[in-house]
């Protein structure tokens, strides 16, 4: 492969005009792509065969124009005093006007479901006051045994009716104040089917014509606001990442370099992506983590390969055929680099969960972009730059430069190391695992699900909306529940109908003496009367902890005794059942993803404790950095900082998401400091003064490449929406907590400590392993850029005793 890549990226330079010529072509081609092809995003996410789909399939085949999605409407009085007639029947010209729009199945008007709740009210009145009158004449009769069995019948009736009534109280659709309505629109399609244009036509059909006096607002299971790719957060990122490079490089052409080829990147992959959504049912948060990975390991994969080539060109090697060598060394190491995240991300398809096995295709996509770029027109643009790489100063230096450059080079980087002392060894290693372990502890107490109205930003009309809907009708009002009961049904039409009318009740009084039951109020029964629906409003918000036990509660009930459990639907339900559905695929996809861990480091390394202690770190800063979300988007820690109002679950995705991405990562940062290490030891350095060497060697870089990274991905932190706010610091942090603690604090202190057994490994083992050189040492001795007796180790050179010549060509276990 390191040859391989040495003839590309020679072949790069030579034509780097048809390489640039290819890529832009490709980028217009993305481009007319995304043109022709790209369809709506996706601001929903499903799984087939949950049980809260299955209910919704079962009502699309019980009941005509059931199991479609909802959505609300949100009109106030802009005085907060009581709606005025004329005010009414305006929003109510806007609600049959919306009934009209294709894809609607309905709309309901709240002030004429509030006047037939009044009506129902009434005759239940009138029904008891003629009740009790004809239980009177026919006490004065004196038939009232005759017409008794008659008379308990119509009071069991009207007890239940009443009863019913009571139950359901708490479902309203004006408030008591009448200042605030809600109109419940129905779609035909399901709530993840139906479509942006239908959508925007409702919404259009409120806000476009808006009712004098009042304000409308729309919740978050009708409006979607696509988030922009690109905002001033991550503009601020981006400029981080540039000072970095400035520093690191010491010349803007050097720092503009990897910023250039990593746009380049993201806008191919990006377009590539969204001209896939005509085709695929693509979330919108898909196509902005491409983003973040491919900007994020665009700069620091054209990073590795530019460093290194101006490392070669201050040791005098010649501007081509550097290029070359460092695409072949250092690009052999962004190939394996991104081939280790390129297989966690399209592993995620092995969870069996559709939409996140496409995000991991979709970020797989920016990640072979960002290679490809790494290693053609990264060499191609270096070509054209020439020795201007180097700042004035360097290239002063240079030309001035003699032949004892290298040894120079050499002494200042490998003369002076010492090992660090087994004490200080023991220290680092401690402090290392107790901060692990304490920034942890928060995600013992994880709870995932998806963001409603309340964490979307405070100036967004689905929080408006949400707000609305809490003070003036309860919290549970914003997730509404849709319940299921199978009834006996009966011989005939007749005592069906009888039946059903007492099974509802019955179902209804089960489910209202729920502790965390607001309100519960029959919709209706099937034409056959074997299945009943009614609606049960929570006490507390659709990502509550009591929500979510309610739910499994009502799932175990059969308050009909011989018939299936009670079934549960709802967009409540709905995002609980996925969020439970990905906490039970994550065990599985972790362990994959750890025994890869195993097997990618057992083939780098060739040794038995470096895989386990580096896949035992990752576990640890992956668990870490789960333990900072949850610090802060669950329990609120320093939300502030970031804008989060109100914390909640953490998005139900993100824990099996952040798996495969920082496990990408964390082995890159693993190659780049431990590579050195076991290049200084085959080479003959004594093992602890080799951990000392590689440490020194790769710290630079892995220092760099971490801090770019933490940039780009901490510019997403601030983004309005709560999901990718979450998804860009869990990267962020678990980067830092990676590159800083685990590979840069205890990875050496527990090398040091193990001494040479951290690399041993059985001969039989040995001898049936493939020789994988990731750092292209073969390539450099094959070209002779590197003259005996030094060696460089991990991109610096350190000298290397007589007795290491053998070392170099064979190696040691």
């Amino acid at each position: 492969m390191a040859e391989l890549l040495y003839r590309l990226g020679r072949a790069s330079a030579r034509r780097a005009g048809t390489v640039i010529a290819l890529w832009l072509a490709l980028m217009l081609a993305a481009g007319a792509a995304f043109a022709l092809f790209s369809g709506e995003l996706e601001d929903s996410f499903s799984i087939p065969g949950t049980p809260t789909d299955q209910v919704n399939q079962r009502l699309k085949d019980e009941f005509s124009g059931m199991g479609g999605g909802m959505g609300t409407v949100v009109y106030q009085s802009e005085d907060g005093e009581a709606l005025t007639q004329t005010q009414r029947e305006e929003i109510a010209d806007r609600v049959e006007r919306a009934a009209e729009v294709e894809g609607v199945q309905d709309v309901v008007d709240p002030f004429a479901t509030e006047e037939e709740r009044d009506e129902q009210r009434e005759l239940l009145a009138e029904g008891r006051a003629q009740f009790e009158e004809g239980k009177a004449e026919a006490e004065a009769a004196g038939v009232l045994d005759q017409v008794a069995e008659t008379l308990d019948s119509e009071e069991e009736r009207l007890e239940r009716g009443e009863a019913l009534l009571e139950m359901s109280s708490g479902i309203v659709m004006v408030s008591e104040d009448e200042s605030t309505a809600l109109v419940t629109v129905a779609f035909t399609d399901s709530q993840e089917e139906v479509s942006q244009q239908t959508r925007d036509a409702v919404i259009s059909v409120f806000a476009d014509d808006p009712v004098s006096g009042t304000t409308v607002d729309f919740a978050d299971d009708i409006s979607m606001e696509l988030p922009g790719l690109v905002s001033k957060a991550e503009v601020i990122g981006v400029v981080v990442a540039g000072i970095v490079l400035v520093v690191m490089l010491g010349t803007l052409i050097g720092a503009g370099l990897p910023i250039l080829t990593a746009l380049i990147g993201v806008g191919i992959a990006t377009l590539i992506a969204m001209s896939l959504s005509g085709v695929l049912e693509i979330a919108t948060v898909t196509p902005i983590l491409g983003l973040m990975l491919g900007l994020a390991v665009g700069i620091d994969y054209a990073l590795f390969i530019i460093n290194r080539h101006r490392r070669q060109l201050k040791e005098g090697v010649d501007p081509a055929e550097s290029i070359g060598l460092a695409n072949g060394t250092a690009g052999n190491a962004v190939v394996f680099a991104g081939a280790t995240v390129l297989i966690a991300l399209l592993g995620l398809n092995l969870t069996g969960i559709g939409f996140l096995g496409l995000m991991g295709s979709i970020g797989a996509i920016a990640i072979t972009v960002a290679v490809l770029i790494a290693v053609t027109l990264v060499p191609a643009l270096l070509s054209l730059v020439g020795v201007k790489i180097l700042s004035r100063r360097e290239r002063g230096r240079l030309s001035g430069e003699n032949g004892d450059g290298k040894a120079a080079a050499g002494a200042r980087h490998g003369g002076g190391a010492a090992p660090m002392s087994n004490l200080g060894a023991l220290g680092r290693a401690a402090v290392a695992i107790v901060l692990l372990g304490v920034i942890a502890l928060p995600a013992l107490d994880l709870r995932t699900g998806m963001p409603d109205g309340s964490s979307q930003p405070v100036d967004s009309t689905q929080y408006r909306a949400y707000t609305a809907i809490a003070e003036n009708f309860g919290d549970g009002q914003n997730g509404p529940l849709l319940v299921t009961a199978d009834l006996p049904g009966g011989p005939d039409e007749e005592s069906a109908e009888a039946n059903a009318e007492r099974y509802q009740y019955e179902v209804a009084h089960a489910i209202s003496i729920l502790g965390d039951v607001a309100a519960v109020a029959p919709i209706g029964v099937s034409e056959n009367g074997t299945l009943a629906i009614f609606q049960v409003i929570p006490v507390d918000g659709p990502s509550s902890e009591s929500t979510e036990e309610l739910v499994h509660t009502l799932r175990g009930m059969e308050p009909i005794h011989g018939t299936a459990p009670l079934g549960v639907a709802g967009m409540a339900s709905g995002n609980i059942d996925i969020s439970e559905t990905l906490s039970d695929a994550l065990p599985t996809y972790l362990s994959v993803v750890v025994g890869l861990s195993l097997v990618i480091l057992l083939l780098v390394f060739r040794s038995i404790f470096v895989p386990v202690v580096a896949t035992l770190g990752f576990i640890l800063s992956y668990f870490a950095a789960l333990g900072g979300v949850v610090a802060v988007y669950q329990w609120g820690w320093l939300g502030g900082l970031i804008g989060l109002e109100n914390p909640g679950p953490v998005l139900n995705f993100l824990p099996t998401l952040l798996v495969g991405i920082l496990f990408g990562l964390a082995m890159d940062y693993m190659l780049f400091i431990g590579t050195g290490m076991r290049e200084a030891y085959v080479h003959g350095t004594p093992a602890r003064l080799a951990v000392v060497r590689g440490f020194r060697a790769g710290r630079a870089v892995v220092t760099a490449a971490a801090i770019i990274m933490i940039s780009v991905f901490g510019g997403f932190v601030f983004s309005e929406m709560m999901m990718i706010s979450s998804v860009g610091f869990a990267l962020a942090f678990g980067v830092l907590i990676d590159a800083f603690v685990v590979r840069m604090l205890l990875i050496p202190a527990v090398m040091h400590l193990a001494g040479d057994a951290a690399w041993w490994l059985p001969r039989w083992l040995e001898r049936i392993l493939p020789d994988i050189d990731v750092e292209g040492s073969a390539l450099e001795r094959g070209h002779a850029s590197v003259s005996e007796p030094e060696a460089e180790v991990g991109g610096s050179w350190v000298e290397v005793p007589e007795e290491g010549a053998e070392a170099a060509s064979g190696g040691r276990g």
